[in-house]
């Protein structure tokens, strides 16, 4: 009877680990976690403000989401494509006291309604960032912020940039040009 409840268990964590990487690598997207001194810098950066409405793109294990809610005072969705993130997320928010702060929504984010944003939040490829333009472009309200970890925007200039960080601030509606364009005016 023990082995096969040790049998089960073992069988079910498998089961959990392979959803954990499976599903965000079935979309393409591969779990990358965040430094949180990264995370400060990112939301400093782009001047989250307590009460403002940031949304993480990916949101992973949700460190963004309590970061942005702990230090930050902001509300905080997290979109995550991920059913597992998406159930770790929501125990570590209502653990933490922030089940009223955070949201987390188990959907694709380039499908996701993100017109209340104030902030996007998002760590993705190149590739991802290309194909995600144009849905910021007809989602987010005038004024709304996009903070970009290591890939930039190639169509849009950037409002500020961290070089040490490889962080890109955007603000809607993005400025045609690019972050060569940013450079060249502010070297």
């Amino acid at each position: 009877m023990i082995i096969l409840l040790a049998l089960g268990l073992s069988l079910l964590v498998f089961i959990l680990a392979l959803l954990w990487i499976l599903v965000p690598a079935f979309y393409g997207l591969p779990p990358v976690p965040t430094k949180p001194e990264r995370i400060r810098k990112a939301l400093e950066l782009v001047n989250l403000q307590p009460g403002e409405v940031l949304y993480d793109l990916g949101a992973g294990d949700g460190r963004v989401l309590l970061i942005a809610a702990r230090e930050f005072r902001a509300k905080a969705v997290g979109i995550e494509v991920g059913p597992i993130q998406c159930a770790l997320i929501w125990l570590r928010a209502v653990a933490r006291g922030f089940g009223n702060q955070i949201q987390v929504r188990w959907a694709n984010f380039y499908k996701a309604d993100l017109r209340d944003a104030d902030i996007i939040f998002v760590y993705a490829t190149s590739k991802e960032v290309v194909k995600l333009a144009p849905h910021l472009e007809k989602q987010l309200k005038k004024g709304a912020r996009v903070v970009s970890i290591s890939a930039d925007f190639p169509e849009w200039e950037p409002l500020t940039f961290d070089e040490r960080e490889l962080i890109f601030v955007y603000e809607m509606p993005p400025k045609q040009g690019s972050l060569g364009t940013y450079m060249a005016q502010n070297l």
